[in-house]
C-alpha cells in the first residue's frame, strides 16, 4: 500500500523514529499507526511515544472539590483556538458548567448536558456559544468521584493538564497530596497497583520485550524469562506506587507515603487536553 509522508512524518513526531524506519513500519502496519509503534518497539527501536505533545484540542481543564476533601469534580471544555480559551466568558461558563456538575452530582457529559442553568439547558448554552463565538466548543469528558477516604486536585499552569487523586484514608499534609497529584502529572502512570493494568497491556508488553531479545539473538527460552525482567522495569516505570519518586528518585511513590505515615492511593483520574 502507499504511505503518505504525512504518515510518516506523524510516526517520527509520535516516536523519534527515523523517516526511513517509520516507512517500513507504516508498511508492515499496513498504515495503522498503532502497530506501526509496537512495530518499531519489537525490532528494538528506542520509542519515546510523546504523549503530553500530541496535537490537542483547545479548551480548559478544570476541577472543584469539596472543603472536606470528600468530593471533587474534574471536567474538560474543548474549543478550537486557545484565544477562546483564554477568553474571560468563555472561562466563566466553564466554571458554571462545573459547578452545576459540582452541586448536583452529576457523573456524565451526557446528563450534564440535560441540567439546566439559568432555566436553560447546558446543551443550549453551548449552543448559544458556538452561535456567538463561531468555534466548535463541546464538554468532552467530566469524572465526580465521592470517597471515605479524601480528594486531593491539581491542575496544572495553563488548564491544559488535571489530576484527581484518591487517598485511602485523611492527609495531614496539602504538600504531601500535591506532590503525588504533580507525579501522575509528569509520569501518567496506567495505574495504582500491578493488578491494575490492563492485562492486554502486560501481554503485549511481554511480547515485545521477548521479540526485542530474540533479535538481539538470545535463544528463546532465555528470552522468555529475561522479558519477564523487562515486565518488572515496565511496572516501575507505569504503575504509581512503584514509580520512583520524581523528588527523589532514590525512593518509590509507595516508600515516599510511608516515610510520611501518609495513607496510600486508591484511584486516580488524568485529563489532559486532547487525549481520550
Amino acid at each position: 500500500m502507499s504511505i503518505s509522508a504525512k504518515d510518516v512524518k506523524l510516526l517520527r513526531d509520535k516516536t523519534g523514529a527515523g523517516m526511513m524506519d517509520c516507512k517500513k513500519a507504516l508498511k508492515e502496519s499496513d498504515g495503522d499507526m498503532d502497530k506501526a509503534i509496537e512495530f518499531l518497539r519489537k525490532k528494538g527501536q528506542k520509542v519515546s511515544e510523546k504523549r503530553a505533545d500530541r496535537e490537542a484540542d483547545q479548551g480548559l481543564i478544570l476541577s472543584k472539590i469539596s472543603d472536606d476533601k470528600s468530593k471533587a469534580v474534574l471536567l474538560e471544555i474543548n474549543c478550537e483556538t486557545d484565544f477562546v480559551a483564554r477568553n474571560e466568558d468563555f472561562q466563566n461558563q466553564a466554571e458554571a458548567f462545573i459547578d452545576v456538575a459540582f452541586n448536583r452530582e452529576i457523573k456524565t457529559v451526557k446528563d450534564l448536558l440535560k441540567e439546566e442553568l439559568d432555566g436553560v439547558t447546558i446543551e443550549k448554552h453551548l449552543e448559544s456559544m458556538v452561535g456567538k463565538i463561531g468555534e466548535k466548543i463541546e464538554i468532552n469528558r467530566l469524572v465526580l468521584v465521592q470517597t471515605d477516604g479524601a480528594m486531593v486536585d491539581y491542575i496544572h499552569p495553563g488548564n491544559q493538564l488535571g489530576v484527581l487523586v484518591e487517598f485511602e484514608g485523611a492527609i495531614d499534609s496539602d504538600d504531601i497530596g500535591k506532590d503525588v497529584a504533580m507525579q501522575i502529572a509528569a509520569m501518567n502512570p496506567l495505574a495504582v497497583v500491578r493488578d491494575g493494568v490492563d492485562t492486554s497491556v502486560v501481554k503485549k508488553e511481554l511480547e515485545i520485550a521477548k521479540e526485542q531479545l530474540i533479535n538481539e539473538g538470545k535463544p528463546a527460552e532465555i528470552a522468555e524469562k529475561a522479558a519477564k525482567g523487562k515486565l518488572r522495569r515496565f511496572y516501575e516505570e507505569r504503575v504509581l506506587l512503584e514509580q520512583k519518586f520524581v523528588k527523589d528518585n532514590g525512593i518509590s511513590v509507595k516508600e515516599y507515603l510511608q516515610q510520611n505515615n501518609s495513607p496510600l492511593v486508591k484511584s486516580f483520574h488524568r485529563l489532559q487536553l486532547g487525549e481520550s
